[in-house]
């Protein structure tokens, strides 16, 4: 591999982990949003998805003054792409998780979005886009048995939830597997912000005509709650997306979706450190393979990329 590669790839690296560490770390945020002010998750993930789509398409203009932030509407096709990448992608993920966490919990959500690379390598092997390598494998099992110790502590009884909110967490998994395909080939033609700008506030629009943003007061939120609000737009919602969505620029489908994994992982720490909940010892065990299948990953990352 040479030298410009191999930066290349370690740019991948840092921008999966630190999107993947944000939408964790969001997620516990949200949750001491929700138990601090009773907010309402359909009304959370609309304005979310508003401010954080504004924002991002903002960011972009400001950052390429010459360029229209509306190049991708300029075709029926590509106007079709993005729709299609906004609904079936950014707002099914976001719709889906959290139909499967107020019928379940967030365990098995978790769990169960995290087939996705499961669903990615069956896409490529359906498609005969690669073959199944034994690094393949070696990721996904490291994968799927440390989020599954991390998320329930080896506790079968965790996972015991209506068939509903299993049927919403699978296709939670779907759908972030299709919202990782799908995005490589706009990426291809658009920039990133505008990628993922123009998707978060078109399903932002969409989520509004059930859960419209502005019928809340806000007038009576302590300064921490504000806070929180802002970070989960910011950081859970914003940079944690886009920074996912730009790494595909530098690693494959399948290895971005495996270091996905560091979203459950960073939500359990913070939850242990912040929300004082306790961890256990299977999931430390969890804790440590998804570390070592980062690990796999980054040294095999010769192979990786002839595979990619």
């Amino acid at each position: 591999m040479n030298q410009s590669a191999q930066k290349n790839r370690t740019i991948g690296f840092i921008l999966v982990i630190l999107g993947a560490s944000f939408w964790g770390i969001g997620g516990t945020v949200a949750q001491k949003l929700f138990q601090q002010e009773n907010i309402e998750v359909g009304w959370l993930v609309s304005s979310r998805l508003l401010l954080a789509g504004i924002l991002l398409i903002t960011a972009y203009k400001i950052t390429h003054r010459k360029e229209s932030i509306f190049v991708m509407w300029r075709t029926k096709h590509n106007a079709f792409r993005q729709i299609l990448f906004s609904l079936l992608g950014m707002l099914a993920v976001q719709y889906t998780y959290m139909m499967s966490i107020s019928i379940g919990n967030s365990a098995v959500a978790t769990l169960l979005q995290y087939l996705a690379p499961l669903f990615i390598m069956a896409y490529y092997l359906i498609t005969k886009h690669s073959q199944l390598t034994r690094q393949d494998g070696i990721a996904v099992t490291l994968t799927l048995i440390g989020t599954f110790l991390l998320l329930t502590n080896g506790s079968l009884s965790t996972l015991s939830v209506p068939s509903m909110a299993v049927f919403w967490g699978i296709l939670s998994g779907l759908s972030a597997a299709f919202y990782t395909l799908y995005a490589v080939s706009l990426l291809q033609q658009f920039h990133s912000l505008l990628v993922v700008g123009w998707s978060m506030f078109i399903g932002g629009i969409v989520m509004s005509l059930f859960h419209q943003p502005w019928q809340i007061d806000m007038s009576n939120w302590a300064s921490s709650t504000i806070a929180y609000f802002l970070f989960i737009v910011v950081f859970g919602t914003m940079l944690a997306f886009w920074f996912y969505i730009a790494s595909l620029h530098f690693l494959s489908p399948k290895e971005t979706s495996l270091l996905g994994s560091l979203e459950p992982l960073t939500a359990v720490i913070t939850s242990v450190f912040w929300l004082k909940i306790a961890f256990g010892g299977f999931q430390f065990i969890g804790t440590m393979l998804i570390l070592c299948m980062i690990l796999y990953l980054t040294v095999f990352q010769k192979k990786n990329s002839r595979m990619a």
